[in-house]
């Protein structure tokens, strides 16, 4: 049974970083897609950015081009989103999701695996 399990999250200041780690477990990642996805109170779940586990190619909203990066660790079996110059508007749960798709989908549909999330909070 593949689990996925998000921590990293909390509350921080405009213009702080975080890191949010995602340990995926039960299963052989190789060929997995790993995403990260965000949801606001009141919002639709967003695509934040997502990587391809075995060649490390990865893909970002425009929202978060050049302030986040997306990376993993073999090694750990963990997935990494580095957070710089947060915002409010970042504010939302964050999850992190798996898919055995290649294309680098961005709607949660396509997405077998989710974490329960973890909440990053921006105050201005």
């Amino acid at each position: 049974q593949v689990q996925l399990v998000e921590s990293g999250g909390g509350l921080v200041q405009a213009g702080d970083s975080l890191r949010l780690s995602c340990v995926a477990s039960g299963g052989t990642f190789d060929t997995y897609t790993m995403g990260w996805f965000r949801q606001a109170r009141g919002k639709e779940r967003e695509f934040v950015a997502a990587i391809r586990w075995s060649a490390g190619r990865t893909d970002y909203a425009d929202s978060v081009k050049g302030r986040f990066t997306i990376s993993r660790d073999n090694a750990k079996n963990t997935v990494y989103l580095q957070m710089n110059s947060l915002s409010p508007e970042d504010t939302a749960v964050y999850y992190c999701a798996a898919t055995w798709r290649a294309d680098f989908p961005t709607l949660p549909t396509p997405y077998n695996y989710w974490g329960q999330g973890t909440q990053v909070t921006v105050s201005s």
